[in-house]
């Protein structure tokens, strides 16, 4: 819920912004979006302006006035939407999410930042990019643990194969295990990856798509996240681990 508030909010700054800078917005957009932030008590984090405007003309006749440089009055909205975006995106990552970026602050790669970041962006609002950037992630995640650990990879190789090397080289594939429930965790492990890859070819946006082709939903794209981001953790710590126990 708070995600798509936040995916709201940033609509309805855009789209004053765009108003109030020459690009005139559809008015009906503008009243439902308003509407979506009233009904969620969220009482004065609510832009003052927002609340006391019905419609973009009540709203340009404000801005007009109070404004006379778009710039100024660009500087005014980012102000006013400030507190209530900055509410709404704390409050729409859960602990896991901080958690794993823990994590992944850890590694020295600025493209695994930048994965986890754009994958926990995207999940509300663009579900597919979300799903490719959850991939993305465990991509990079193993690449810097084979880099650390001296191995070529080759050019290109899929996630399966990266994880399998990655795996084997923390000690974490079911044949390098003897006790049958470890085994049946990490034969698990395998499969997550397996079908973070399968997902992300079809569903995600890296692909064209044909005519059977089903938008996925938030929900799929948080699943895809998670997951991803409990095995980029799992995958660090054991590195970790293992980088201390042989120094």
């Amino acid at each position: 819920m708070r995600g798509e508030l936040l995916t709201s909010a940033e609509s309805l700054l855009n789209l004053m912004i765009a108003h109030a800078t020459g690009s005139p917005g559809e008015d009906a957009d503008y009243i439902q979006l308003r509407k979506q932030l009233l009904a969620a008590a969220l009482g004065d984090l609510v832009p003052r302006t927002v609340q006391t405007c019905r419609s973009l003309g009540q709203f340009w006749g404000v801005i007009k006035q109070k404004f006379g440089t778009y710039q100024e009055r660009r500087d005014y909205l980012y102000a006013e939407f400030q507190p209530l975006l900055d509410h709404l995106e704390s409050a729409s990552r859960s602990p896991a999410d901080e958690l794993i970026s823990g994590s992944v602050r850890k590694l020295d790669g600025a493209y695994v930042h930048a994965a986890w970041e754009k994958a926990l962006e995207r999940r509300n609002s663009d579900p597919e990019g979300a799903i490719t950037m959850a991939r993305s992630l465990l991509e990079a995640v193993c690449k810097l643990i084979l880099d650390g650990a001296g191995v070529n990879y080759g050019d290109a190789p899929d996630i399966n194969k990266l994880y399998g090397m990655a795996s084997e080289q923390l000690k974490l594939s079911p044949s390098q295990h003897a006790d049958k429930d470890f085994k049946r965790i990490l034969g698990g492990c395998t499969s997550v990856i397996e079908g973070l890859g399968g997902l992300r070819n079809r569903l995600g946006d890296s692909h064209g798509k044909g005519a059977t082709w089903i938008k996925p939903a938030p929900r799929h794209a948080e699943l895809a996240v998670n997951l991803a981001g409990a095995m980029a953790t799992f995958l660090i710590a054991t590195w970790e681990f293992r980088q201390g126990k042989e120094a």
